[in-house]
């Protein structure tokens, strides 16, 4: 795994072919609370999303289940199909009243959710569509079957899996090809390297969602507080920073509501950790 910074890549191609910078937005915040319903301001909603495509992001992450529908349709109507984003959406998760994620990966509902997530994103192809979390009472790869029927019929580009060991990512890869891992993954929560090593290894994009987490663990925070401290920067920027040296495959997808966070966690990008970082960060006891 890359620990020398001057090596950094800036870029990765999601499916061997769609190049995207590393650093993109996740658009679970752009919700109301508890990422059920409409954010108090919508307009608010669509300008940040503007705004991180002003700033260079051109990998924007959401799923059906964010609102449920919210977030896609907000990307729908405030960036439309742009042909230099890629957006990436996600199936298999049912939300109910109480706010619970209940995996849902029915071949005949995925297939019928991804007619509404075409609708909402007002697009013909979803650019990156991913199994959003295998469901106990499916057989994993009647679910992954129907991801490649989809792939097949034209309406999404890409396939990818979110929540998986490797041994569900070898199964996938028998059925479709698969461009993207998305897993919980942080530099104080790491019991998803042995994922993380697998898709280095198929050259799969590798996904962290809860990518800056760690910021406010108690076992994480005084190494993080410290680099910080050294690099004038903030915890999240290290936070992030950290994973975009860790792999030259990870794709970390930072999510905020404000402008103001948006345009700090983006400048992670710039952000120079060195080797004494680098090991500070590293010697940081993972939350397995």
């Amino acid at each position: 795994m890359a620990s020398d910074t001057t090596d950094r890549s800036e870029t990765f191609d999601i499916g061997g072919e769609r190049t995207v910078n590393r650093l993109g937005f996740g658009a679970m915040r752009i919700t109301g609370e508890e990422i059920i319903g409409r954010p108090d301001d919508e307009d608010d909603a669509k300008d940040v999303l503007k705004r991180a495509v002003d700033l260079g992001v051109d990998f924007v992450d959401t799923a059906d289940s964010y609102g449920p529908g919210v977030s896609e349709r907000l990307i729908g109507e405030a960036l439309g199909d742009p042909d230099d984003v890629v957006i990436a959406s996600k199936a298999g998760l049912l939300r109910n009243r109480e706010g619970d994620w209940l995996p849902y990966g029915d071949p005949e509902f995925l297939k019928n959710q991804v007619l509404c997530s075409l609708d909402r994103l007002g697009t013909d192809t979803i650019d990156l569509y991913q199994y959003h979390r295998p469901d106990p009472d499916t057989d994993f790869e009647e679910s992954v079957h129907a991801f490649a029927e989809m792939k097949d019929a034209g309406q999404i580009a890409h396939v990818g899996l979110s929540n998986v060991t490797v041994e569900q990512l070898e199964t996938a890869t028998d059925i479709v090809d698969v461009a993207t891992v998305q897993n919980r993954y942080n530099v104080g929560h790491r019991d998803d390297e042995d994922v993380l090593a697998a898709c280095e290894d198929h050259g799969v994009g590798f996904i962290p969602w809860g990518p800056m987490y760690a910021v406010d663990d108690d076992e994480s925070a005084e190494a993080i507080d410290e680099v910080a401290e050294r690099r004038d920067a903030t915890t999240r920027q290290v936070a992030l920073a950290w994973l975009l040296d860790h792999s030259d495959v990870t794709l970390p997808i930072p999510g905020t509501s404000s402008v103001d966070h948006l345009e700090s966690n983006l400048a992670a990008a710039e952000l120079s950790l060195t080797d004494e970082d680098l090991t500070a960060l590293d010697e940081i006891d993972p939350q397995y």
